[in-house]
């Protein structure tokens, strides 16, 4: 969702042009994470009570404002007030989008399909986001910034209208029956939903160990918000950074094309690829040219590859009526994640250059190679018997 946006790789270049810091642009990270983490659980439990195709409309118009908000308040309180949107948005979208697209698979006794189809669907949004990327540079050409920031919001519209013509099939299991009124009976299903989903992160083992393989994942996402930084680093022009930023678009395409059929390898290639991208982007950073974003660019392509297979053996892996309720506790501590890489970057700013930094987050990367066999849960083949053990 919310996929062709022209002002994406060029927003952080927008904020340093209007004056503000790394360490200042890091913080403005910060609130979009924050405010993601405190909506990401209850937006989920919602979305179990509620009617997800509704809420996919709400966030892609919430994503909408946020952009606005960027180019009409262009300050530090303005850009602030669009992540809060867009936090928002992607609060609502996070875990919504998934359960929306497993359960129309269930409907319809598909959901062996569903890895195929994520990764094909995560393939198409980088494809946008691809366009996107490579329409920034003659968009700023023309129009500056304001532009790319018009047709970003137009986009946002257009997916509302989108999700509004979406098909929208009963849950897996649905929200309990009620005798309540309506109102009491609402806030009722929603505690049911989100007290179910919290809980089977807590007693199922697998559930609980795969949200967390997700999230941690999910937080190393955050290293693309800084690579127009990086690119900027190496001399690039600022006309010329969204092309660079295209290619790791095109990584993540392809790693979301391979996905369906890499799901059922085994947890130990996934690894590899994991130890593989923490020295792909660790070198390229480093390199100090822009020919740097070329190992960068495959290292994210395998990354893409992995998260989107934990996250189809995620939704495998869960049994109970609130889907999105527990994919949004993988999300919340995915924020948590993000914030922390954030943080990192803002003090880090101070002293070290960006490269060094970019660098230094494939640590964690590096380390969670060895996480990834005993927390990604078996493929849909042969999990079953495992996943209703606590």
């Amino acid at each position: 969702m919310q996929d062709f946006i022209p002002l994406y790789p060029l927003y952080q270049l927008f904020f340093a042009d209007h004056g503000l810091s790394a360490a200042q642009i890091s913080t403005l990270f910060v609130i979009w994470s924050a405010t993601g983490f405190v909506l990401e659980v209850p937006s989920g439990a919602w979305a179990d009570s509620y009617s997800r195709r509704k809420l996919l409309i709400l966030g892609a118009l919430l994503g909408g404002l946020g952009y606005a908000a960027w180019i009409t308040l262009p300050s530090y309180a303005g850009f602030a007030l669009g992540f809060a949107l867009w936090g928002t948005s992607s609060a609502l979208i996070s875990g919504t989008f998934e359960a929306f697209v497993y359960d129309e698979l269930a409907a319809r006794d598909r959901t062996a399909r569903y890895a195929t189809l994520l990764g094909r669907a995560r393939s198409g949004s980088f494809v946008m986001n691809l366009a996107a990327t490579a329409l920034a540079a003659p968009l700023f050409d023309l129009g500056g910034y304001t532009l790319a920031g018009v047709v970003s919001v137009l986009s946002c519209l257009a997916q509302a209208v989108v999700a509004w013509s979406l098909p929208e099939a009963r849950p897996v299991e649905a929200a309990r029956e009620s005798d309540e009124p309506g109102a009491r009976a609402a806030f009722g299903n929603y505690l049911h939903m989100l007290r179910s989903g919290v809980s089977e992160v807590l007693t199922s083992r697998v559930v609980r160990r795969s949200v967390l393989l997700v999230a941690l994942l999910g937080g190393f996402l955050a290293f693309d918000e800084y690579f127009p930084l990086l690119a900027r680093e190496t001399g690039a022009a600022t006309g010329v950074i969204p092309l660079l930023i295209a290619g790791t678009v095109a990584a993540q395409a392809i790693g979301g094309a391979l996905a369906g059929p890499a799901y059922k390898l085994p947890a130990a290639t996934f690894a590899v690829g994991m130890a593989a991208t923490a020295v792909l982007i660790a070198t390229g950073a480093l390199s100090g040219s822009a020919w740097g974003f070329l190992p960068i660019a495959i290292g994210y392509g395998v990354m893409q590859l992995v998260i989107v297979v934990s996250e189809s053996r995620l939704q495998d892996a869960i049994t109970g009526p609130a889907r999105a309720t527990v994919t949004s506790v993988s999300g919340l501590f995915a924020e948590v994640s993000a914030i922390a890489v954030y943080g990192g970057f803002a003090l880090g700013s101070m002293w070290f250059t960006m490269s060094i930094l970019v660098a230094a987050l494939t640590i964690p990367v590096l380390l969670t190679a060895f996480v990834v066999p005993v927390a990604l849960p078996a493929p849909r083949s042969s999990s079953a018997a495992e996943v209703s053990e606590p």
